[in-house]
């Protein structure tokens, strides 16, 4: 395919607009928004979506798990669309960017090619998938996976949130289930557009992050027994202190991930102490193990390494240990022909960039798995997200949309 001039911009006020109208919607408590999947919020953010998108001209889809598709038409009837987009949900305190940059960046592709009256040979698609966050209804990127035969969709529609309502209630609920088969759609590719999430493009002056991979995940949930005690006339050897077995396993946990740096990260960030009384030798400790790499090899060393030190730190401090691996994700990694065609549009454009590792599940990973995949970042401030202080500039917004743009043209082609 040719590649576009490097004079074809979007037009990065309009996209600052459209960003800070949608997130008038849902607005949070400390300046971002809380429109979680499938409130009221949501539907009123997905309206609006489909408002801007039919003002383009595009038709819209829906599958039956509220996944929107807006269709911009190619030249050729024939040919697979190119799918470009991310979400409009949000965490219950999350910033105004995080998922909304790549569904208003891909609206302003259309928006840009209309402006220009420039065609592509295959369809252009902007989409908003459904439920990424993850934070109402678990798993994260669940209509994604879905679509990508990850999960059933029965199971997913069976999802229940903090208060027992049901995904597929509550889809019912908000009005925005579709007849149309969730995965039946083929695409010639697909582009999502984020804010970072991450430090290091901010830290090392890039305007543009190109994705070549996404870490793997790993979650283990590790339950360690003791004997819960008296803090005060209980001597010292002959405590089984459960809290303590755990600390020593967390610092396994650094020392482990420290082994395989820079690439690799661990911690556990949910812990349950029991009965967590403050005079009371905890008796039982339950905390989930998350280590990541873009490595699979790593991922299965780390989990291994967990098994067999965190046995050993157990046994000699007679506590009981057990292990259930309760999640996790094999690394991703990106088409090459698409990577290339980010890559390309940051040189092309001027803008300086560096190869990149997503350290967050994203809807694309998922897509990855089913058509030609890529992924283009713009840095956020202070690598800050699923905060309502995440921020980004309109310089870095209107530079991943660039180049976003550029990618998602020379794939779909132009027509002459």
């Amino acid at each position: 395919m040719a590649a576009p001039g490097e004079n074809l911009r979007i037009n990065g006020d309009r996209l600052w607009d459209s960003l800070m109208e949608m997130a008038k919607i849902g607005p949070g408590v400390a300046g971002g928004n809380n429109r979680q999947t499938l409130t009221d919020a949501d539907a009123d953010g997905r309206a609006l979506f489909q408002s801007w998108c039919e003002a383009e001209g595009c038709s819209m889809g829906l599958d039956q798990l509220g996944t929107m598709f807006a269709r911009r038409e190619g030249t050729d009837p024939d040919a697979l669309p190119v799918y470009v987009g991310s979400h409009l949900d949000t965490q219950p305190t999350g910033g105004k960017y995080d998922g909304v940059l790549g569904v208003l960046g891909a609206l302003e592709i259309v928006r840009t090619l209309n402006d220009l009256g420039i065609r592509t040979r295959h369809p252009i698609v902007v989409t908003n998938w459904t439920n990424e966050e993850g934070t109402r209804f678990a798993p994260a990127m669940l209509a994604s996976g879905v679509f990508a035969g990850v999960h059933e969709q029965a199971w997913a529609e069976d999802r229940q949130d903090a208060e027992g309502k049901r995904f597929g209630d509550e889809l019912d609920r908000i009005g925005w289930r579709g007849a149309e088969e969730v995965g039946a759609r083929k695409m010639h590719a697909f582009f999502e557009l984020h804010i970072e999430q991450g430090p290091i493009l901010e830290a090392e002056g890039k305007d543009i992050g190109v994705v070549t991979h996404g870490q793997g995940l790993s979650w283990t949930q590790v339950t360690i027994t003791g004997k819960e005690a008296h803090t005060g006339s209980t001597p010292m050897p002959l405590r089984r202190n459960a809290g303590l077995g755990m600390a020593r396993v967390l610092e396994k946990v650094e020392e482990i991930a420290l082994s395989h740096a820079p690439d690799a990260v661990g911690a556990a960030g949910h812990i349950d102490i029991y009965p967590n009384s403050r005079n009371v030798i905890p008796g039982k400790a339950v905390f989930t193990v998350d280590f990541r790499s873009p490595d699979l090899s790593v991922i299965e060393d780390m989990e291994k390494r967990l098994r067999d030190e965190g046995g050993k730190i157990a046994e000699e401090m007679g506590l009981g240990i057990e292990f259930e691996k309760v999640g996790g994700f094999d690394p991703v990694e990106f088409d090459e022909t698409c990577v290339t065609a980010v890559r390309n549009a940051a040189e092309r454009l001027g803008y300086s960039h560096r190869d990149l590792i997503s350290g967050a599940g994203h809807d694309a990973c998922w897509i990855n798995r089913v058509a030609p995949t890529a992924m283009v970042m713009c840095p956020c401030v202070d690598g800050l997200s699923h905060n309502e202080a995440e921020e980004i500039s309109r310089e870095w917004a209107t530079a991943g949309a660039d180049v976003l743009m550029h990618a998602v043209v020379e794939t779909a082609g132009i027509v002459e």
